[in-house]
């Protein structure tokens, strides 16, 4: 195996496998039956949040949850850009756009799952909003892995251009001849 894996893409890889079949059989049932999928247990905070609050009809009803299916799917296909990305040594070596899509997807996803907890949270769901809360903390944890990171690339070339601006002792501006 390379070793110019790097702590976020192996965890941004751990979530893909979760998020990609989880959020895409979300999204199928969804698209395949909109008012049944949107009152299964995953969108169910939305679906109630939706009818209690924003007193929405049965078309609108329809449009949220394809919007929600959309909203899935999007986050799917920036994890799954990122894990083919990643997968690959080339594009891995070469080039940090797998770390573009991992941003993207988590944030999209960051979003989408801190609603749907605060959601689940006014309806008073309180499984929904554990499985929402989980998925928030497993999104937010990457990121901030990936912020704090340094590349492998970036942290070889500042110990290199510090070793090649050291002046040696000899030579100090402050010594006195």
């Amino acid at each position: 195996m390379s070793n110019n894996w790097r702590i976020s893409s192996f965890n941004g890889a751990l979530l893909a496998a979760y998020f990609i079949p989880v959020w895409s059989i979300i999204a199928f049932s969804i698209m395949v039956s909109p008012i049944h999928g949107l009152y299964e247990r995953p969108s169910v905070s939305i679906a109630f949040y939706a009818s209690d609050y924003l007193h929405l009809g049965k078309m609108a009803t329809v449009r949220l949850a394809w919007l929600l299916a959309l909203a899935r799917i999007t986050v799917v296909a920036f994890f799954a850009v990122f894990l083919a990305m990643a997968a690959f040594s080339p594009l891995r070596k070469n080039s940090s756009g797998a770390d573009e899509a991992l941003a993207v997807a988590l944030c999209l996803g960051s979003v989408l799952s801190f609603a749907s907890m605060m959601m689940a949270s006014k309806v008073g769901e309180v499984e929904a909003m554990r499985m929402h809360a989980s998925e928030l903390l497993m999104l937010l944890g990457t990121a901030i892995v990936m912020l704090f990171e340094t590349s492998p690339k970036r942290a070889q070339a500042s110990a290199n251009a510090a070793t090649t601006t050291e002046t040696p002792a000899g030579q100090l501006s402050l010594q006195q001849p």
